[in-house]
Protein backbone atom coordinates (compact mmCIF):
# COMPACT_ATOMS: atom_id res chain seq x y z
CA UNK A 1 0.00 0.00 0.00
CA UNK A 2 1.29 3.46 -0.54
CA UNK A 3 2.46 5.35 2.06
CA UNK A 4 -0.07 8.27 2.36
CA UNK A 5 1.48 9.72 5.53
CA UNK A 6 1.59 13.75 5.64
CA UNK A 7 5.17 15.23 7.07
CA UNK A 8 4.47 18.09 9.78
CA UNK A 9 5.24 20.32 7.25
CA UNK A 10 3.29 19.04 4.71
CA UNK A 11 0.14 18.93 7.68
CA UNK A 12 0.97 22.52 8.86
CA UNK A 13 0.86 23.87 5.30
CA UNK A 14 -3.06 22.17 4.60
CA UNK A 15 -3.86 23.73 8.19
CA UNK A 16 -2.30 27.50 7.18
CA UNK A 17 -4.11 26.92 4.05
CA UNK A 18 -7.84 26.03 5.40
CA UNK A 19 -7.55 28.92 8.16
CA UNK A 20 -7.09 31.28 5.74
CA UNK A 21 -9.68 30.27 2.74
CA UNK A 22 -12.14 29.33 6.05
CA UNK A 23 -11.97 32.55 6.97
CA UNK A 24 -15.15 34.68 8.24
CA UNK A 25 -14.00 37.30 10.36
CA UNK A 26 -12.71 37.93 13.78
CA UNK A 27 -16.64 38.00 15.36
CA UNK A 28 -17.31 34.70 13.95
CA UNK A 29 -18.44 31.56 16.43
CA UNK A 30 -20.74 29.58 13.77
CA UNK A 31 -18.20 28.53 11.41
CA UNK A 32 -19.31 26.20 9.00
CA UNK A 33 -22.76 26.87 9.96
CA UNK A 34 -22.54 29.49 8.10
CA UNK A 35 -22.46 27.75 4.98
CA UNK A 36 -26.40 26.76 5.68
CA UNK A 37 -28.39 29.41 3.89
CA UNK A 38 -32.47 29.51 4.35
CA UNK A 39 -33.02 29.09 1.11
CA UNK A 40 -30.55 25.71 1.58
CA UNK A 41 -33.06 24.32 4.10
CA UNK A 42 -36.08 25.37 2.60
CA UNK A 43 -35.04 23.43 -0.68
CA UNK A 44 -33.84 20.07 1.79
CA UNK A 45 -37.39 20.16 3.67
CA UNK A 46 -39.26 20.38 0.36
CA UNK A 47 -37.27 17.05 -0.83
CA UNK A 48 -38.77 15.46 1.87
CA UNK A 49 -41.11 12.85 -0.27
CA UNK A 50 -42.12 9.67 2.31
CA UNK A 51 -42.05 11.04 5.24
CA UNK A 52 -39.37 8.13 6.54
CA UNK A 53 -37.06 8.50 9.06
CA UNK A 54 -34.09 6.94 10.56
CA UNK A 55 -31.62 7.47 12.97
CA UNK A 56 -27.78 8.18 12.92
CA UNK A 57 -27.08 7.38 16.04
CA UNK A 58 -26.06 4.42 18.12
CA UNK A 59 -27.71 3.29 21.73
CA UNK A 60 -25.82 4.97 24.25
CA UNK A 61 -23.56 1.61 26.12
CA UNK A 62 -23.47 1.69 29.29
CA UNK A 63 -21.13 -1.76 29.27
CA UNK A 64 -17.61 -1.95 29.21
CA UNK A 65 -16.16 -3.17 26.26
CA UNK A 66 -12.45 -2.41 25.13
CA UNK A 67 -13.73 0.71 23.25
CA UNK A 68 -15.30 1.88 25.56
CA UNK A 69 -14.01 1.56 29.14
CA UNK A 70 -15.34 4.01 30.88
CA UNK A 71 -19.44 3.49 29.56
CA UNK A 72 -22.12 5.97 30.50
CA UNK A 73 -23.83 5.14 33.44
CA UNK A 74 -27.19 4.65 33.38
CA UNK A 75 -29.03 4.48 37.42
CA UNK A 76 -32.93 4.13 38.24
CA UNK A 77 -33.53 6.43 40.92
CA UNK A 78 -37.43 5.32 41.84
CA UNK A 79 -39.43 2.29 40.03
CA UNK A 80 -42.51 0.34 40.60
CA UNK A 81 -41.65 -0.34 44.70
CA UNK A 82 -45.05 -2.28 44.50
CA UNK A 83 -46.96 -2.46 40.92
CA UNK A 84 -50.08 -3.18 42.45
CA UNK A 85 -50.03 -0.15 44.42
CA UNK A 86 -53.05 2.54 43.59
CA UNK A 87 -52.16 6.04 43.00
CA UNK A 88 -49.83 7.89 40.93
CA UNK A 89 -45.71 7.10 40.92
CA UNK A 90 -43.27 7.90 38.53
CA UNK A 91 -40.25 5.57 37.30
CA UNK A 92 -37.26 8.31 37.16
CA UNK A 93 -33.44 7.89 35.92
CA UNK A 94 -30.33 9.77 35.76
CA UNK A 95 -27.37 9.13 33.07
CA UNK A 96 -23.70 10.43 33.05
CA UNK A 97 -21.45 9.72 30.44
CA UNK A 98 -17.96 10.92 28.80
CA UNK A 99 -19.46 13.31 25.76
CA UNK A 100 -16.15 12.17 23.93
CA UNK A 101 -14.89 8.70 23.81
CA UNK A 102 -14.68 5.97 21.13
CA UNK A 103 -18.13 4.56 21.23
CA UNK A 104 -21.00 6.86 21.84
CA UNK A 105 -22.55 9.34 19.07
CA UNK A 106 -21.87 12.92 20.07
CA UNK A 107 -20.84 16.02 18.13
CA UNK A 108 -18.05 18.18 19.05
CA UNK A 109 -18.10 21.94 19.21
CA UNK A 110 -15.79 23.95 18.27
CA UNK A 111 -13.83 24.76 21.82
CA UNK A 112 -13.37 20.73 21.65
CA UNK A 113 -9.74 21.09 19.86
CA UNK A 114 -6.67 23.07 21.11
CA UNK A 115 -3.93 23.49 18.27
CA UNK A 116 -0.83 25.67 18.69
CA UNK A 117 -2.60 27.00 22.13
CA UNK A 118 -5.64 27.86 19.94
CA UNK A 119 -9.16 27.64 19.34
CA UNK A 120 -10.68 28.11 16.22
CA UNK A 121 -10.41 31.50 14.86
CA UNK A 122 -7.65 32.23 16.60
CA UNK A 123 -9.50 32.15 20.10
CA UNK A 124 -7.10 31.92 22.98
CA UNK A 125 -7.33 28.31 24.57
CA UNK A 126 -7.55 29.80 27.88
CA UNK A 127 -11.06 30.66 27.27
CA UNK A 128 -11.78 26.81 28.35
CA UNK A 129 -11.60 26.49 31.72
CA UNK A 130 -12.63 24.06 34.78
CA UNK A 131 -15.73 26.07 34.55
CA UNK A 132 -16.54 24.83 31.03
CA UNK A 133 -15.78 26.64 27.61
CA UNK A 134 -16.46 30.49 27.47
CA UNK A 135 -16.24 30.42 23.73
CA UNK A 136 -17.57 28.49 21.00
CA UNK A 137 -19.38 25.63 22.91
CA UNK A 138 -21.95 23.11 22.25
CA UNK A 139 -24.56 25.95 22.41
CA UNK A 140 -23.86 27.95 19.43
CA UNK A 141 -25.46 24.78 18.07
CA UNK A 142 -28.03 25.06 20.45
CA UNK A 143 -31.33 26.16 17.95
CA UNK A 144 -30.16 22.85 15.95
CA UNK A 145 -28.48 22.13 12.61
CA UNK A 146 -30.85 21.43 9.61
CA UNK A 147 -30.06 20.77 6.11
CA UNK A 148 -29.22 18.84 3.13
CA UNK A 149 -27.71 15.19 4.25
CA UNK A 150 -25.51 13.53 2.25
CA UNK A 151 -24.24 9.95 2.66
CA UNK A 152 -21.21 8.60 0.84
CA UNK A 153 -20.82 4.60 1.31
CA UNK A 154 -16.94 3.96 1.19
CA UNK A 155 -17.36 0.42 1.18
CA UNK A 156 -20.36 -0.03 -0.77
CA UNK A 157 -17.85 1.98 -3.67
CA UNK A 158 -14.99 -0.51 -2.82
CA UNK A 159 -17.45 -3.79 -2.71
CA UNK A 160 -16.19 -4.51 0.88
CA UNK A 161 -18.44 -4.63 4.25
CA UNK A 162 -16.39 -2.09 5.75
CA UNK A 163 -12.76 -1.05 5.85
CA UNK A 164 -9.96 -2.38 7.99
CA UNK A 165 -8.61 -0.45 10.95
CA UNK A 166 -5.84 1.64 9.09
CA UNK A 167 -7.77 2.33 6.14
CA UNK A 168 -7.73 6.07 4.74
CA UNK A 169 -11.03 7.90 2.42
CA UNK A 170 -8.93 9.99 0.24
CA UNK A 171 -10.22 12.93 -1.63
CA UNK A 172 -9.91 10.73 -5.11
CA UNK A 173 -12.51 7.85 -3.32
CA UNK A 174 -15.04 11.00 -2.38
CA UNK A 175 -15.21 11.80 -5.74
CA UNK A 176 -15.78 8.61 -6.77
CA UNK A 177 -18.22 8.04 -4.46
CA UNK A 178 -20.25 11.00 -5.78
CA UNK A 179 -20.32 9.55 -9.25
CA UNK A 180 -21.66 6.06 -7.87
CA UNK A 181 -24.63 7.53 -6.47
CA UNK A 182 -24.99 10.25 -9.14
CA UNK A 183 -24.73 12.99 -6.82
CA UNK A 184 -22.54 15.99 -5.56
CA UNK A 185 -21.28 17.33 -2.14
CA UNK A 186 -22.24 20.86 -2.05
CA UNK A 187 -22.65 24.07 0.03
CA UNK A 188 -24.25 23.42 3.44
CA UNK A 189 -24.28 20.15 3.33
CA UNK A 190 -24.28 17.78 6.24
CA UNK A 191 -21.85 14.99 4.50
CA UNK A 192 -22.39 11.56 6.20
CA UNK A 193 -19.16 9.32 5.59
CA UNK A 194 -19.36 5.16 6.36
CA UNK A 195 -16.59 3.68 6.86
CA UNK A 196 -18.17 0.68 8.44
CA UNK A 197 -16.57 0.67 11.48
CA UNK A 198 -20.57 -0.39 13.08
CA UNK A 199 -20.63 -2.96 10.70
CA UNK A 200 -17.48 -4.60 11.19
CA UNK A 201 -17.79 -3.52 15.69
CA UNK A 202 -21.07 -5.79 15.31
CA UNK A 203 -19.36 -8.68 13.17
CA UNK A 204 -16.08 -9.18 14.79
CA UNK A 205 -16.63 -7.74 17.95
CA UNK A 206 -15.58 -4.25 19.74
CA UNK A 207 -11.83 -3.44 19.58
CA UNK A 208 -9.48 -0.84 21.02
CA UNK A 209 -10.48 1.89 18.21
CA UNK A 210 -8.30 4.42 19.94
CA UNK A 211 -5.48 2.67 18.67
CA UNK A 212 -6.76 1.43 14.93
CA UNK A 213 -9.50 2.08 12.81
CA UNK A 214 -10.37 3.66 9.46
CA UNK A 215 -11.29 7.62 8.48
CA UNK A 216 -10.75 10.07 5.84
CA UNK A 217 -6.65 11.41 4.89
CA UNK A 218 -6.28 14.28 6.09
CA UNK A 219 -5.56 15.91 2.36
CA UNK A 220 -9.05 15.00 1.85
CA UNK A 221 -10.38 17.79 4.21
CA UNK A 222 -9.37 20.27 1.49
CA UNK A 223 -11.91 18.94 -1.12
CA UNK A 224 -14.68 19.78 2.13
CA UNK A 225 -13.64 23.26 2.49
CA UNK A 226 -13.54 23.40 -0.84
CA UNK A 227 -17.02 22.51 -1.70
CA UNK A 228 -18.17 24.83 1.69
CA UNK A 229 -19.67 21.73 3.84
CA UNK A 230 -21.46 22.50 6.79
CA UNK A 231 -21.11 19.19 8.78
CA UNK A 232 -19.03 16.09 8.61
CA UNK A 233 -20.42 12.92 10.14
CA UNK A 234 -18.80 8.99 10.31
CA UNK A 235 -19.51 6.08 11.78
CA UNK A 236 -15.91 6.38 13.28
CA UNK A 237 -14.56 9.24 14.60
CA UNK A 238 -13.66 11.04 11.42
CA UNK A 239 -9.69 10.01 11.89
CA UNK A 240 -7.82 7.18 10.56
CA UNK A 241 -5.47 5.79 13.51
CA UNK A 242 -2.52 5.08 13.81
CA UNK A 243 -2.24 9.30 12.77
CA UNK A 244 -2.17 10.01 9.05
CA UNK A 245 0.12 13.08 9.94
CA UNK A 246 3.86 13.20 11.39
CA UNK A 247 3.77 14.45 14.81
CA UNK A 248 -0.13 15.52 14.59
CA UNK A 249 -2.50 13.15 17.01
CA UNK A 250 -6.22 13.75 15.07
CA UNK A 251 -5.01 15.68 11.92
CA UNK A 252 -8.66 15.63 10.34
CA UNK A 253 -9.98 17.07 13.88
CA UNK A 254 -7.64 19.74 14.01
CA UNK A 255 -8.41 20.31 10.35
CA UNK A 256 -12.08 20.45 10.92
CA UNK A 257 -12.75 22.07 14.16
CA UNK A 258 -9.45 23.89 14.34
CA UNK A 259 -8.58 25.31 10.98
CA UNK A 260 -12.23 25.63 9.78
CA UNK A 261 -14.80 25.82 12.31
CA UNK A 262 -16.21 22.24 10.84
CA UNK A 263 -18.69 20.79 13.27
CA UNK A 264 -17.94 16.90 13.60
CA UNK A 265 -20.42 14.36 14.58
CA UNK A 266 -18.14 10.93 15.77
CA UNK A 267 -19.29 7.10 15.86
CA UNK A 268 -22.57 7.42 14.40
CA UNK A 269 -24.06 4.50 13.24
CA UNK A 270 -24.85 4.45 9.49
CA UNK A 271 -25.89 1.05 8.91
CA UNK A 272 -29.64 1.44 8.96
CA UNK A 273 -28.94 4.78 7.00
CA UNK A 274 -26.79 3.37 4.14
CA UNK A 275 -30.05 0.16 4.20
CA UNK A 276 -32.02 3.28 3.96
CA UNK A 277 -30.85 4.84 0.91
CA UNK A 278 -30.49 1.70 -0.89
CA UNK A 279 -33.77 0.84 -0.59
CA UNK A 280 -35.33 4.44 -1.69
CA UNK A 281 -32.71 4.72 -4.27
CA UNK A 282 -31.29 7.97 -2.86
CA UNK A 283 -28.45 9.09 -1.02
CA UNK A 284 -29.99 12.58 -0.24
CA UNK A 285 -32.29 13.38 2.95
CA UNK A 286 -33.45 16.05 4.95
CA UNK A 287 -30.91 15.86 8.39
CA UNK A 288 -31.91 17.74 11.73
CA UNK A 289 -29.10 17.68 14.28
CA UNK A 290 -30.25 18.86 18.30
CA UNK A 291 -27.31 19.07 20.28
CA UNK A 292 -28.07 19.21 24.06
CA UNK A 293 -28.20 23.14 25.12
CA UNK A 294 -24.77 22.44 27.48
CA UNK A 295 -24.18 26.11 27.70
CA UNK A 296 -20.36 25.50 28.48
CA UNK A 297 -20.03 22.05 26.75
CA UNK A 298 -17.26 21.19 24.64
CA UNK A 299 -19.50 18.34 22.77
CA UNK A 300 -22.93 16.78 23.49
CA UNK A 301 -24.49 13.45 22.63
CA UNK A 302 -26.54 13.52 19.70
CA UNK A 303 -29.19 11.63 17.93
CA UNK A 304 -29.09 12.85 13.99
CA UNK A 305 -32.52 12.02 12.10
CA UNK A 306 -32.95 11.47 7.73
CA UNK A 307 -36.10 12.48 6.74
CA UNK A 308 -36.68 11.30 3.06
Amino acid sequence: MTDLTLSEAEFRAVYQRLRRTSAQGAADRRGTLNNISAADLVAAASDVRTGRTVSLAAPIDSHATPDNPAPAVHQMTHWADDPGAAGLSFATDRLAMNVHGNADSHMDALCHVIFDGELYNGIPAGSVTMAGAAELSIDAAGQGIAGRGLLLDIPRLRGVPWLEPGEHVTADDLLAAESAVSDRIGQGDLLFLRVGHRARRRSLGPWNAAEARAGLHPAAVELLAERQVAVLGSDGNNDTAPSAAEGVDFPVHVLAINAMGLYLLDYLDLDPLAQACEEMGRWSFLSVVAPLRLLAGTGSPVNPIAVF
